[in-house]
């Protein structure tokens, strides 16, 4: 069985009919569209789309920062900036 990761689900016919009414029932909140009651898609608010990116975008960073933290690091001076 499909895992859901959403409380908040609609078919794609019902998004189809009323995609004002779902996005405004929405929020902020993700929306499962489900079709053939299998999940086909995740409807995200911009809110919610963009602190998603910020999220991955700072798990990209810790990556970057854990793989250089052994080095090898550049000297430079303050006059060389």
């Amino acid at each position: 069985m499909q895992t859901i990761y959403t409380d908040r689900i609609v078919s794609v016919t019902e998004l189809k009919r009323n995609f004002s009414n779902v996005l405004n029932q929405a929020g902020n909140d993700p929306v499962a569209i489900l079709n053939h009651n299998r999940a086909a898609a995740y409807l995200l608010s911009a809110e919610h789309y963009e602190r998603l990116i910020d999220r991955l975008q700072d798990i990209e960073d810790g990556k970057l920062i854990r793989e250089r933290s052994a080095g090898p690091f550049v000297e430079v001076s303050m006059d060389e900036l």
